[in-house]
């Protein structure tokens, strides 16, 4: 079983969505346990303080360090355990780091406020910071959200088609092939011939060339690090003579 620590200040805001779909059902089956803290548990004031002003001024408020080191500390994690913070400075989140993650039988969480945390965070706890994107939210509540279901989806079982995580987008730098279901016909558009009625060698090479085109066409810049072998390589060079 995996762990996952979430470190928040709203840990209803984790609730629903950790009880419903492959998540909910990991938990049930026992492949994932996602736990919650609260940095104001932590804290030694009445009001139960997290954040203060920045120095040298400025808008906002940052969330002290205390609060987040006594939490983490609290968990007895050992050493080595992925630390995430979400920030817009961090890495792109991507394919690679969700099974580097996924890999580890324990992993945290830190979910920001405000307008940060105390750098000092950062600095001595988190071997982890990842940014969902070039924009920003309110916390970092919707991250984890989408790191945790990311990392649970490639946990052993936590599918009912454990081929399916290697079929995904990203999988092996590709984006996926387009996918279709019945009816073989819907409003006029035809569901390709070689799903319908090709053998299982003719539907591989159907699919792979179109997740070779679509990314050539979407992504080209993941091309340059996906793993390509020399019959993609003319793949793509066929797509091209043919679409171009």
């Amino acid at each position: 079983m995996m762990r996952i620590d979430v470190v928040t200040l709203f840990p209803e805001f984790f609730s629903a969505p950790l009880d419903v779909s492959i998540v909910g059902r990991a938990r049930q089956a026992g492949i994932v346990a996602i736990h919650c803290s609260n940095p104001r548990d932590f804290t030694a004031d009445a009001h139960r303080t997290v954040d203060d002003s920045p120095y040298g001024g400025g808008p906002g408020m940052v969330m002290k360090p205390e609060p987040l080191f006594e939490t983490v500390r609290s968990l007895d994690l050992e050493e080595g355990t992925p630390v995430v913070v979400f920030t817009p400075q961090g890495r792109p989140l991507k394919q690679r780091i969700v099974r580097e993650l996924a890999q580890s039988p324990r992993a945290v969480m830190i979910c920001g406020r405000y307008e940060g945390i105390d750098e000092r965070v950062r600095e001595r706890l988190a071997t982890h910071e990842i940014s969902l994107g070039d924009f920003v939210l309110s916390g970092g509540e919707l991250p984890a959200l989408v790191l945790i279901d990311a990392i649970v989806r490639l946990l052993p079982g936590a599918l009912g088609n454990e081929e399916s995580p290697a079929e995904d987008s990203f999988s092996h730098g590709l984006l996926e092939h387009p996918q279709y279901t019945r009816p073989p016909v819907y409003e006029g558009m035809a569901v390709p011939d070689e799903l319908v009625n090709g053998y299982h060698a003719r539907v591989d090479r159907w699919r792979r060339k179109e997740a070779l085109w679509r990314t050539y066409q979407r992504r080209p810049e993941l091309l340059g690090s996906a793993e390509l072998s020399d019959e993609d390589h003319e793949l793509l060079a066929e797509l091209m003579a043919e679409r171009l």
